[in-house]
């Protein structure tokens, strides 16, 4: 029998894993992971209507939901590996990758109102100064806890001149119709409920200033496996436009996971969320940078941090998305 040096072995195993049936070997992929929310309709009707169960079914590839509560969790779960793509705020991925999060920000799925600074309906809080020595509550690395910094800086404030009552939306909403906190940077389907049930007050609000839903992917996973991005993308796309067609349909599978009445969900939905875009393009990058940069003044962003080139590096615009 011929006898193979070590080097000769070395060689040969490095020529056979450019073979197909070794790159298929290595490419072998056994599910996907993904995360839903109630701040991205588009997620709810993607999962309620198994379009991505149906897409790789003949691939063998199983798809695993996770809920985020909140772009933070999103974003703890695309760092620690698991999940592959996450939704979350534009800000919240920027400021995420600055710290050092490997994420790509890749889709649009809503363009939405979904923050503002909210107070309960007996109190005298009317502006944004008036929160100086009040209790907020707030989710950090999301784009309310974003709204409440830029809204104190527009105030002359920081976050030095209130309290931060750290806590996730859910409970943040609970604490402020409790009395606990004397405000809350709120985010929907929670704000508009405690709008509607519990008569809270948006004393604030500015729709430019919340940063777009976007849906981010590892960047491990996204080099490792472009071509199964570009499917889920293409699901995504139609469940977004399936979405955008059938309002009835998308506000039954909301209701049916949230157990919110109608007129909450109607509020949410209907007026201050927007699900016409999917490309990143010039306004999206606009949007968040300009958060990125007040963040930066606020001093939550390092000074000596380049946040265009951080954001330059964020967003990859390149996975293609169907055209009809």
């Amino acid at each position: 029998m011929h006898k193979f040096s070590r080097r000769s072995f070395a060689a040969l195993l490095a020529v056979s894993t450019f073979l197909p049936g070794a790159a298929l070997a290595a490419d072998a992929l056994k599910e996907i992971r993904i995360d839903w929310a109630t701040y991205n309709p588009v997620s709810m009707v993607l999962k309620q209507k198994s379009l991505l169960e149906k897409e790789f079914a003949k691939d063998g590839i199983s798809i695993v939901w996770v809920q985020s509560a909140g772009s933070n969790k999103a974003l703890e779960f695309l760092n620690a590996g698991s999940i592959d793509l996450g939704s979350t705020a534009g800000s919240a991925a920027l400021v995420a990758r600055i710290n050092g999060n490997p994420i790509k920000s890749i889709y649009v799925y809503s363009r939405p109102e979904w923050t503002a600074l909210v107070t309960s309906k007996d109190s005298k809080i009317a502006s944004v100064a008036d929160l100086k020595g009040k209790r907020v509550a707030v989710t950090r690395g999301t784009d309310p806890h974003i709204f409440l910094v830029r809204a104190l800086l527009g105030a002359g404030l920081t976050e030095k001149d209130i309290t931060p009552v750290l806590l996730q939306h859910a409970d943040g909403k609970t604490a402020l119709i409790r009395g606990d906190v004397d405000a809350w940077a709120g985010l929907d389907p929670m704000m508009a409920q405690a709008e509607v049930e519990e008569g809270a007050k948006l004393f604030y609000r500015k729709a430019d200033a919340n940063t777009w839903g976007i849906l981010n992917v590892r960047e491990e996973f996204l080099k490792a496996h472009p071509d199964i991005v570009r499917r889920v993308l293409a699901t995504y796309e139609e469940a977004r436009k399936y979405s955008l067609a059938n309002y009835d349909e998308l506000k039954k599978t909301f209701i049916a996971v949230t157990k919110l009445p109608d007129a909450v969900v109607d509020k949410q939905l209907k007026e201050r969320t927007e699900l016409t875009h999917s490309r990143i393009g010039a306004p999206q990058r606009e949007s968040i940078l300009a958060a990125g940069l007040a963040l930066q003044q606020a001093g939550v962003i390092d000074a000596k941090t380049d946040v265009k080139a951080a954001l330059d590096s964020l967003i990859d615009d390149q996975v293609p998305l169907p055209t009809n």
